[in-house]
């Protein structure tokens, strides 16, 4: 096992990833997290060559004396590191390097979207490309802690609409822990991040009225779905959900699109 200093010391940058049960999205977003400020150390080290792969972390508690943090903030960096690929969980062996991380494969996926005008509505599209297939792939992976886990987003969700609150981050933490019960590393972290890129718009959706009663049904169904295995009933459903969403956020967007295409008289311009 390796032992980690306690001198090494890096700037604070947002992370992305994290897990559901400790991550706390079921609270209103804070500007500082430690257990960010973790992850952004043991990524350094790893990519200066301090850690390496196969490389056993300390348990918990010694990394917590380490890093004069609580457990709970060494609990989640760990987990979204794992999430992001970095590190790997090996029943009742520890936390390990992990021996390839899939991090750049999706770097550059919030580029594109900041930079290409039409980059909210397209990555949608790529949502509804991927989540039906997650929600197929969980109907046969779950397990009995994930649709729990389910379960209770779903009642958090209901609780939310009740206290008059749009439940947005109950309403992304439903779909990430659905991506994480799909058991599928690479497709988890790019959902992670379109999760958190459309933030804006899945706010937008939910904060008109009637829809987050829609959403939460839709939910349900899902999680109907998953529970008694059934893949083609998850996925089909899914994507109807997603395609309500789309349909309320996107429409006018996805006209101009084509009219801009067709040129006058409903012609298709002609490329040059």
């Amino acid at each position: 096992m390796i032992t980690l200093p306690q001198s090494d010391t890096d700037p604070h940058f947002r992370v992305l990833g994290g897990d559901i049960k400790e991550k706390g999205l079921f609270k209103p977003v804070k500007k500082t997290r430690v257990y960010e400020e973790i992850v952004v150390k043991v990524k350094h080290m790893i990519e200066k060559g301090r850690l390496h792969s196969g490389d056993q972390l300390p348990s918990e508690r010694e990394l917590a004396e380490v890093f004069n943090v609580s457990r709970s903030s060494v609990r989640e960096a760990l987990r979204s590191l794992e999430t992001q690929g970095y590190l790997e969980s090996r029943q009742g062996d520890g936390t390990y390097i992990a021996r390839k991380p899939v991090e750049t494969l999706v770097d550059p996926l919030a580029t594109v979207i900041f930079t290409e005008k039409d980059g909210q509505m397209e990555l949608f599209e790529m949502r509804k490309l991927i989540e039906p297939q997650l929600a197929y792939l969980a109907a046969q992976r779950a397990t009995p802690e994930e649709i729990i886990m389910l379960g209770k987003a779903l009642e958090l969700q209901e609780e939310a609409y009740n206290r008059g609150e749009s439940g947005t981050e109950v309403d992304k933490a439903f779909h990430y822990i659905l991506a994480k019960a799909a058991k599928n590393k690479v497709i988890l972290r790019i959902v992670d991040n379109i999760m958190d890129l459309l933030a804006e718009s899945r706010d937008k959706y939910l904060q008109v009225e009637g829809r987050s009663e829609k959403s939460l049904a839709r939910h349900r169904e899902v999680l109907n779905a998953i529970s008694s295995g059934d893949k083609e009933v998850a996925a089909r459903v899914m994507q109807e959900h997603l395609e309500d969403i789309e349909a309320s956020l996107f429409l006018d967007s996805k006209e101009d699109k084509i009219q801009n295409k067709t040129g006058k008289g409903g012609r298709k311009s002609k490329v040059l």
